[in-house]
Order: structure tokens, then C-alpha cells, then sequence
């Protein structure tokens, strides 16, 4: 046998990953509940279980963990948006579950809150996977209006774009408000106030 490729070669390459996995998962964690400067890269290996050398053997620093921990991010958040569409049809009832508290508003928008740190938004490096990952789900809620209009579910001359960026940025201001009044209230006061003015912008019986 081989001896670069035998079991103990392979359990051992199949350690290195899960470390490396271990790391982004723990960098996740902090970014959710610490943000970027407080995610420490000690604190992160202590979570991972990795010591420095680990660490600095997958990722040249904190930039660039942080980076691939908000890829994993983004993709969770894409994963949920379409699970959130998935088995609905009318417009109405797809939008508001786009909208519906999903259990931990009050923790904040994993991707969301780290905008607003000044060494996360100086950084094109970090900021361009929450821009990519936004710029998506406004594309898909574009998607699911334009099928509205189709359907005679709204009239042909609503701005869909526009409407996209409206309903995403409400849902972004209720994770504001939710942590604020540590209640899910926000995000149900906002499905229906889009509800309205979803129902303003139908055709004319």
C-alpha cells in the first residue's frame, strides 16, 4: 500500500478538514454573537479545540476566516430563503413568509449586523460575500414579485426592484427593532404592514 495514500494518511488529511471546518464553524458563532472585533482568533481556537499553528495552517488570518465564515453564512441564508418559498404559491403568502420571525430575531441578522462595523465595512475583502449574498436574495424576491405581476397578483406597473428593496429592508430594520424590544413583535407588525401594502398595489377589480 501506498504509503501517501493509506488509511492512516487519509484519516489523518480527514482530521485536517474537520479542523479547518471546526475553525469556521467557531468563527460563525462569534461573528454572530460578538461581531468581527470581537471574534478574538484566540477564542476561536479555543471553540475549534485548533491551536495557533492550526489555524494559520488553513487561513493566512483572521480577514480571511472571517471571509469564509460569511460565505458559509450566506449560503445558509440563501438555503432559508428558498426553504421559506418552497410549497407556497400565492405572492402574498410567500412574502409573508419571507417576513415570518424565524425564532432568533432578537440575536440580529448573522450577515446584517456586521455592516455596520467600521473594520468590516472598510474591507472590500470582507464585505463583498454579505454584498453578493443581499444582492441575491433581492434578486429572488424580484423573482417572486415578477411572477406576482404575471399572475395578475399585482399590477404591470409595479417597480418590482423596488418593492424587492423595500421588503428587504424592512426585514432588515426588524432585526434592529427585535433586538431592541428583545421580541419577536416587530417582524409580525412588518408582515402586516407589507401585507397592506401588497394588497394597494393589486389590479383594479
Amino acid at each position: 500500500m501506498d504509503a501517501k495514500t493509506g488509511p492512516g494518511v487519509d484519516a489523518a488529511k480527514g482530521k485536517r478538514r474537520n479542523k479547518g471546518e471546526l475553525l469556521v464553524q467557531s468563527m460563525q458563532e462569534l461573528l454572530w454573537e460578538r461581531g468581527y472585533a470581537g471574534a478574538t482568533p484566540a477564542e476561536v481556537q479555543r471553540r475549534a479545540g485548533a491551536g495557533q499553528g492550526s489555524m494559520y495552517h488553513f487561513f493566512r488570518g483572521k480577514a480571511e476566516l472571517a471571509r469564509a465564515a460569511e460565505l458559509g453564512m450566506g449560503e445558509d441564508l440563501k438555503r432559508e430563503v428558498e426553504q421559506r418559498f418552497a410549497g407556497r404559491q400565492g405572492l402574498l403568502e410567500r412574502i409573508e413568509a419571507y417576513l415570518a420571525p424565524d425564532g432568533v430575531v432578537t440575536r440580529g441578522c448573522r450577515l446584517g449586523r456586521l455592516v455596520q462595523e467600521e473594520e468590516v465595512a472598510r474591507s472590500p475583502e470582507l464585505m463583498a460575500p454579505i454584498a453578493e449574498t443581499y444582492g441575491w436574495i433581492q434578486g429572488r424576491l424580484e423573482e417572486v414579485l415578477a411572477e406576482g405581476v404575471e399572475r395578475g397578483e399585482l399590477r404591470p406597473d409595479v417597480d418590482v426592484q423596488a418593492l424587492a428593496v423595500t421588503i428587504l429592508a424592512i426585514r432588515q430594520g426588524a432585526y434592529a427593532l427585535a433586538r431592541l424590544a428583545d421580541s419577536d413583535e416587530p417582524f409580525r407588525q412588518s408582515v402586516k404592514a407589507v401585507s397592506q401594502l401588497l394588497e394597494t398595489a393589486r389590479p383594479a377589480v
